[in-house]
């Protein structure tokens, strides 16, 4: 154990992964080939759990005629700009959560203390829906300091799902962040921008997750609006 985490100190997950599966092959063509008394030291629950390969999650993509009748069917102000600000600002549920009036800079929201690990991030939404959230903060007189969506974490999942519920689907979260960070990406943002602006990753492979799988017939509609 020891000398795996020797082996493996400061690799990413991937690498250690690897090169945990190379010393087990090793150690079992040992065994295999010369000694069969041999006990490969690889062959253990613990290390097989903590070594196993990540199985990727593959992320069903909300189309953005879903997401649009969802915002527009929710009434209540409150519940359409929590709505809004991860659809079409992708924000994550906490950040939003976080917001003061103090952190509204027309179409500019800054983001204190982000998940990045910077001391702030900005993040960019549509004038309108800049609009519609001054007007919410002036008509609720929202203090500077106090928080826009007073409400825990568990309070906003149940809105959101419940947004969902009323077009027939299972509405998470993050659903939406990930919605308004495809439908970037097929509208023609550079997915520099779609990862270093909208969804302030630190590194393109994070954002490729994001990023739905694309049917052959969604592939053959791409291939004839840009060839004609």
């Amino acid at each position: 154990m020891n000398f795996l985490n020797q082996l493996t100190d400061g690799c990413k997950p991937q690498t250690k992964r690897i090169r945990y599966a190379h010393l087990s092959a090793f150690f079992n063509f040992v065994k295999n080939n010369l000694d069969p008394g041999f006990s490969n030291p690889c062959d253990s629950p613990m290390l097989s759990k903590l070594f196993r390969v990540k199985v990727k999650t593959h992320w069903d993509i909300i189309e953005k005629d879903t997401v649009d009748e969802i915002i527009f069917r929710t009434t209540k102000l409150r519940n359409r700009l929590l709505l809004e600000l991860m659809a079409r600002g992708a924000m994550r549920i906490g950040e939003v959560l976080k917001l003061t009036p103090n952190d509204i800079g027309d179409r500019k929201l800054l983001l204190r203390e982000p998940k990045s690990g910077c001391e702030v991030e900005m993040i960019f939404i549509p004038q309108k829906v800049a609009d519609r959230l001054k007007e919410y903060i002036r008509a609720e007189k929202i203090a500077l300091n106090d928080r826009i969506f007073p409400i825990c974490y568990e309070a906003a999942r149940a809105v959101i799902e419940k947004a969902g519920n009323m077009v027939g689907i299972y509405l998470r979260p993050h659903d939406l962040r990930r919605h308004a960070a495809t439908f970037a990406s097929r509208s023609g943002v550079p997915i520099e921008i779609v990862s270093k602006i909208i969804l302030r990753h630190s590194n393109l492979s994070t954002t490729q997750i994001y990023l739905g799988n694309i049917s052959d017939i969604e592939a053959l509609k791409w291939i004839d609006t840009l060839y004609g």
